[in-house]
């Protein structure tokens, strides 16, 4: 009990009775404060309790937050190796297609030059077959149907060799050139120029763009 309330107490009583309601109202005092005293420490329990939980949850977000960021690391990193996975197998495609269209294109050519090849091959040995056709025709008489039947049949072997990239090389006339001629014979006639073809002793041939024979001639001055 307080000092001023047992003094008022005391000078508002004076009779043994009221020191007894004094004694009674010191004890009251004394439930009251140590009922006080109890309903504090479970509110300032209670409250210690409040904070544990707030920092708990605190350390709750930060962890989540730090496993968030772990995650979306070993995410990017999956992503980054899965990238450069997919740009590695990229590279080694092109690198297989382009190695592909290579090879095709020298199997083609390869192809092309075996092909160029074996007709060269057929087309020479015709060749002596032609010049005999044109010595036996030159000898033929006019209005000879054997030798009239022949020539039909020299003009058709002509076309077909045309038609396969066969032609003349035109001579006769023309400046001298080793890469088309063969020069066999050499006169000397000042009407002619340096090095013109005179005569042609045999014809020659191309395939395409190569020489299938050269044209054996007779070259002036």
């Amino acid at each position: 009990m307080s000092k001023k309330t047992k003094k008022r107490v005391e000078e508002n009583f004076d009779t043994k009775d009221s020191k007894e309601e004094v004694d009674n109202a010191a004890d009251a005092e004394k439930e009251d404060d140590k009922a006080a005293t109890e309903k504090s420490e479970p509110e300032a329990s209670e409250s210690k309790e409040e904070k544990a939980e707030d920092e708990a949850k605190e350390e709750a977000k930060e962890t989540s937050s730090k496993d968030k960021d772990k995650k979306a690391s070993k995410k990017d990193k999956k992503n980054n190796k899965a990238q450069e996975l997919i740009d590695e197998l990229n590279d080694k495609v092109m690198r297989q297609m382009a190695e592909f269209e290579n090879f095709r294109k020298r199997s083609d050519k390869e192809k092309s030059q075996m092909y160029d090849m074996g007709a060269k091959n057929i087309l020479e040995k015709i060749l002596p077959v032609v010049d005999n056709f044109e010595r036996g025709l030159s000898t033929a008489e006019e209005g000879d149907s054997f030798a009239d039947g022949m020539k039909m049949i020299y003009k058709q072997l002509m076309t077909c060799l045309e038609e396969a990239g066969v032609k003349e090389i035109e001579a006769e006339g023309k400046e001298f050139n080793p890469d088309y001629h063969n020069a066999v014979m050499h006169v000397e006639d000042e009407e002619l120029g340096e090095n013109v073809v005179v005569e042609v002793l045999q014809k020659g041939y191309m395939y395409n763009d190569s020489v299938l024979r050269h044209a054996m001639v007779k070259v002036a001055n």
